[in-house]
């Protein structure tokens, strides 16, 4: 009885992170694209600046 109690409270721990570290791994993939997108804009806009 005590060792199902421990798996289940294991695997209860696992699944936790497992979802945690889905989630963070989104937003970040989410941030790298910001960030991107970031950049190429600025991009734009020097290479605007230096032509006009």
């Amino acid at each position: 009885m005590k060792n199902e109690r421990k798996t289940g409270k294991v695997l209860v721990l696992v699944a936790a992170v497992a979802v945690t570290v889905c989630t963070l791994g989104m937003s970040g993939c989410n941030t790298v694209s910001g960030v991107g997108k970031d950049l190429q804009e600025a991009s734009d806009n020097v290479k605007d600046a230096i032509e006009n």
